[in-house]
């Protein structure tokens, strides 16, 4: 036992939590490999068929996410390391395998780039499976403004939650998945939360700094405005008592003068308040904080809220801090739906939200083991289906060989590029990708069918690909079979290629704000399928990708680890990523 925690292992307590759940909440169960705690099938066998609802993130947020799983909230929860994204393979069996999808599936995430980039490759392979999936991206902190947030956008705290309760309240009700989608996006649309802690959180595990060294940043008295769940640094440091702080917060949330903060207005007459405890604030403490909220928000902004919702649902661990989120209460204009207000009163049994577990819940369960005796695992994703999308598989072959061979030469140079401006692991990755490739061609005969042919390359690059790139390259190509699939049967010219390519390239952008001219690897992949739909040949793509490659040389990083590299390197070598797809692309014309 250490001085800060009594389990002091991280991964025993991440499982040993997950495991509880199953222990007060009758309804769940746990995939222990995969950490996805998910609602028996006995606990909605006999409801309507619904769209199932799936969400995660790190652990440490607890009772987020996996607290709300249960009727009328989730149906399934991915759980994370403390504070890091879980894999995609985990949120794939999750969707794939522990949710009824029949009804499709709508995955919620918070925007952080490791959720949205791992949640958004198991949405696509689930697409690209035949399975109907939507993702919701919910970014509620205005403690980090427009101009310090830049592409990457307002992160996810506890005003995701909301969104969580209104999404399936909706989807108990038994609507059509574009329709739970639509309304989840109006709910997050219309929130704005603002976080503040007197201190950063020690994570389990980590070794303890010296306590009187002021490791945490701020001096005794200090309160951090604007902190994110995951110790990220907000937009202040001061020294204020509980009302001038709660001030200064709802200011953040409400004051439309501020430019780089207005992010709602609010126009109505109903108003929901959340105030989240970050996990260590005492019960009497928070009720303190809760009524100074409440008398602010009648004194200085004229509004009554209409639900008061305060307590604990989206931590910081143990942070000794609170946020405030406001929710304006919108027509969701879908005939015959409850209006948010409605949604949230509306029953669910989840150990993370106010309501009780049912007594007959309880009662079912009488006499029936902690585990779900018998259960078996679910069958693993179906093979791809024929597509009758057919093509020359020899010549593709002997191109493909070619441009795998092509990344493999590259990586020495690829690698200088990165190192220069990056942390060198460019080169290694790409190169472990393009052989991973190769021996799967080398072992497996292509069957002439396109679509079942690049969907079995999509696990090879899952599985030897690691980092942004390779979530990256894997959305990209689950996109790509999606694509395929949508524009089959019949012959693969360069024109459906390009349209494929061009579809592909969207889902991609719905993942990552990287555009042409932010020095990433789309700065070649985008010339690449602009060039081929316009003149269809492979040559003048490839030619119009390696131009675009080199002259990212001199182009400053948006994107990326490189925005945190300082140094002139970025003017001296081109974007390795862009570089390494321009030498593929190349390999592919026959270069």
């Amino acid at each position: 036992m250490s001085s800060r925690h009594f389990i002091n292992d991280a991964t025993h307590l991440v499982n040993t939590a997950l495991h509880s759940l199953t222990l007060t909440n009758p309804n769940v169960a746990l995939d222990a490999e995969h950490k996805i705690v998910y609602r028996r099938a006995a606990s909605h066998a006999s409801s309507s068929p619904q769209v199932a609802l799936l969400a995660g993130g790190g652990s440490g947020h607890e009772p987020s996410f996996a607290g709300m799983v249960g009727p009328g909230m989730l149906s399934a929860a991915v759980a994370g390391t403390i504070f890091a994204s879980p894999s995609a393979e985990q949120v794939r069996r999750g969707i794939m395998s522990r949710v009824d999808a029949a009804q499709g599936v709508l995955v919620v995430v918070m925007n952080y780039t490791g959720d949205i980039l791992n949640f958004g490759m198991a949405v696509e392979k689930a697409k690209a499976a035949g399975i109907a999936a939507e993702m919701v991206v919910v970014g509620d902190d205005v403690g980090v403004g427009r101009e310090q947030a830049g592409k990457v956008g307002r992160r996810g705290i506890a005003g995701t939650v909301l969104v969580l309760k209104v999404a399936g309240a909706l989807a108990a009700r038994g609507a059509k998945l574009e329709d739970v989608a639509k309304v989840a996006r109006l709910t997050a649309e219309n929130i704005v939360s603002v976080g503040a802690s007197l201190e950063h959180v020690h994570v389990p595990g980590r070794a303890a700094a010296d306590e009187d060294a002021g490791s945490s940043g701020l001096a005794r008295g200090e309160v951090e405005i604007g902190m994110g769940i995951h110790n990220e640094p907000g937009c202040e440091k001061a020294r204020l008592e509980l009302p001038a702080l709660v001030s200064k917060m709802l200011a953040q949330l409400l004051d439309g003068s501020d430019s780089d903060r207005a992010f709602l207005t609010v126009n109505s007459n109903e108003v929901v308040l959340l105030v989240n405890n970050l996990g260590g604030v005492s019960v009497l403490e928070m009720g303190g904080i809760t009524a100074e909220v409440v008398a602010q928000l009648r004194s200085k902004h004229n509004i009554r809220p209409v639900r008061v919702i305060a307590g604990t649902f989206m931590t910081s661990l143990n942070g000794m801090g609170f946020s405030i989120s406001l929710l304006n209460v919108v027509n969701t204009s879908i005939d015959g739906a409850p209006n948010m207000v409605e949604l949230l009163d509306a029953p669910s049994e989840v150990t993370g939200w106010s309501a009780p577990i049912q007594r007959t819940t309880w009662e079912a369960a009488a006499g029936r083991g902690e585990e779900a005796a018998g259960e078996e695992a679910a069958a693993a994703a179906q093979d791809v289906k024929p597509s009758g999308l057919k093509y020359d598989q020899e010549a593709a072959k002997k191109a493909l060989t070619t441009a795998l061979k092509n990344v493999i030469a590259a990586e020495p140079d690829v690698t200088r590029y990165d190192t220069a401006v990056g942390d060198g692991d460019c080169g290694i990755g790409l190169k472990r990708g393009a052989e991973a490739v190769l021996k799967h061609l080398e072992g497996h005969s292509l069957t002439g069918d396109l679509v079942v042919d690049v969907a079995g390359i999509v696990p090879v690059v899952e599985n030897t690909m690691d980092g942004t790139s390779g979530a990256l390259y894997a959305i990209f190509l689950n996109a790509l079979v999606h694509a395929l699939r949508t524009l089959s049967p019949g012959e693969a010219s360069p024109s459906l290629w390009a349209a494929a390519l061009k579809q592909s390239c969207d889902a991609l952008s719905r993942y990552t704000p990287a555009r042409p001219g932010d020095r990433t690897l789309v700065d070649a992949l985008y010339p690449f399928v602009e060039t081929l739909a316009s003149s269809g040949d492979v040559g003048q793509a490839a030619e119009a990708s390696h131009k675009a490659a080199d002259a990212t040389k001199g182009m400053k990083a948006s994107l990326g680890r490189s925005v945190y590299v300082g140094g002139s390197g970025y003017e001296e070598v081109p974007d390795p990523g862009a570089w390494g797809l321009a030498c593929f692309f190349q390999g592919l014309a026959g270069n």
